[in-house]
């Protein structure tokens, strides 16, 4: 009874968290942001249209960087501008938990995330039309893509949770998002492998988004990478959890 009580209050705080994305400017901006950037690399900066191949491979793999700025700019304001406003402490005495607030602010920023991806879908039609691409492939690197999404959020939610300046949200989101970036960017990892041993390397390796995100994107949808993204998100909403009911004992 209790859980499908707290599944009735998770749903009804998410559709007024994710409704309350679209009654600003702020959103729709957003997505125009994302769309231009991800267009902009994939066509000028991968050059999709000369590279001759009916493939998104261009496509997927800005995405990281992509999101490494603009994920950390739309969870900044998750907890930090509850604690500007003065309205956390209004919303940590109402009759919900502080899991039930987490993930109603979770889902609701994933799901906007996933609407700003399903937007664009003019590229997979533009290749497509051009060609014919692995399709299998395209779907497993959307699907990827959306769990890496998930990842950098919940870290933007655990730094929001952490100051009322949203700023230094921003900032403290992308250090530890570069962090997980790098742990599995090849060069760190060829420069890595100079002086340490194979077993550090490759825990290394394993411990970066690119590792995983890019065994997804080829269309091999491994658990252990599945285990890994929904890891990382447990983690960082279990650290914003204990750090909101510090807040919500002090």
């Amino acid at each position: 009874m209790r859980i499908q009580e707290s599944s009735n209050t998770v749903r009804a705080l998410l559709k007024r968290e994710l409704a309350g994305y679209f009654t600003s400017p702020v959103a729709y901006v957003f997505i125009v942001i994302f769309l231009m950037l991800i267009g902009f690399f994939t066509f000028y900066i991968s050059r999709l249209f000369e590279a001759g191949q009916a493939d998104l491979r261009g496509f997927f793999e800005w995405h990281p960087w992509v999101f490494l700025f603009l994920i950390p700019a739309a969870a900044m304001r998750l907890w930090a501008d509850e604690r500007r406003l003065g309205t956390m402490e209004l919303v940590l005495t109402l009759p919900v938990t502080t899991a039930e607030a987490i993930l109603a602010k979770f889902f609701a920023a994933w799901i906007f995330l996933g609407i700003c991806l399903a937007l664009t879908f003019p590229t997979v039609a533009t290749v497509s039309y051009l060609g014919d691409p692995d399709m299998g492939a395209v779907v497993c690197g959307y699907v990827g893509s959306f769990l890496m999404a998930g990842a950098f959020l919940s870290i933007g939610s655990m730094t929001s949770s952490m100051t009322r300046s949203q700023v230094i949200s921003f900032i403290l989101s992308v250090v530890i998002c570069l962090f997980f970036i790098l742990a599995g960017y090849p060069p760190v990892t060829e420069a890595v492998s100079g002086w340490a041993p194979s077993w550090l390397v490759g825990f290394i390796s394993r411990l970066g988004f690119l590792s995983h995100f890019a065994s997804i994107k080829r269309g091999v949808l491994d658990l252990r990478d599945i285990v890994y993204f929904l890891s990382v998100m447990i983690f960082m909403l279990s650290a914003n959890g204990v750090i909101l009911e510090n807040r919500r004992t002090a």
